[in-house]
Order: structure tokens, then C-alpha cells, then sequence
């Protein structure tokens, strides 16, 4: 398949959307896209066929092969830049983890990290 570019036309709204591609509708074989484009570089779309689609899929596509992400290098990262202090008590403060299970403090803790990966933990602001 060569890099040539193709015309993609994609209209939404709350309840409805079309995909079409070289002047085709193609929505009825999609599920789902992605539209992202750099600075200075066309646009890459990346369409999700459609659970309805089975084994049939007529029309163009640029075939890429990914690698998955590793996340260590993030994990390890992340990991570095907490300070072992404020995790142990924000961890032991946690009321909701601390039930005198085995493993607690550790539970407390990882639970505690993937809350503050994910963003969902706030500090308790005492005023």
C-alpha cells in the first residue's frame, strides 16, 4: 500500500455521525476512530471496524504494525519521584483500607499509588 494520501469527511453530532472516505460512506463498517495530526504532518485516521463487519472489509487502508508501549520506563519513573515519608502516611491514614487484613499497610499503599497514576487522589486540605 503506498502513503498517498485520501480524502476523509467525517460529520458527528450527539446521536449520529457519518464516516466517508474517497467520497464513500463507510459508516455502516465503522465502530469507531481516531483523528490526530502533528504540526506540519496530514492527518492520520484510524478507523475501528464495526463488530458487524465479519470477514469483509472492502476498501483502502494503510497497514501499520505497532509495538506495544512498555510502561516501565513510566512506572519507574513515577515511582522515583514519590517520597517514601508522605506515602506511608497518606497510606496509614486511610481508613477505608487499614482492616487489620494481612498485607494491609502494603494494600494501603499500592492502592494509594495507582490513585495518585490515575489523578483520582486529593490531599485533604485541613483549613
Amino acid at each position: 500500500m503506498d502513503d498517498e494520501a485520501h480524502w476523509a469527511r467525517i460529520t458527528a453530532d450527539h446521536a449520529d455521525g457519518t464516516v466517508a472516505l474517497d467520497g464513500r460512506d463507510i459508516s455502516s463498517q465503522v465502530a469507531g476512530y481516531d483523528l490526530r495530526q502533528r504540526a506540519g504532518q496530514p492527518a492520520e485516521l484510524v478507523l475501528f471496524l464495526s463488530p458487524r463487519v465479519k470477514d469483509e472489509f472492502d476498501g483502502l487502508a494503510r497497514v501499520v504494525v505497532g509495538v506495544p508501549p512498555d510502561p516501565g520506563p513510566a512506572a519507574a519513573a513515577f515511582l522515583s519521584a514519590i517520597d517514601a515519608g508522605e506515602l506511608e502516611r497518606n497510606a496509614l491514614a486511610r481508613y477505608d483500607l487499614l482492616d487489620g487484613g494481612p498485607h494491609e499497610m502494603t494494600r494501603a499503599m499500592l492502592r494509594l499509588l495507582q490513585d495518585w497514576a490515575s489523578g483520582l487522589w486529593q490531599p485533604e486540605v485541613i483549613g
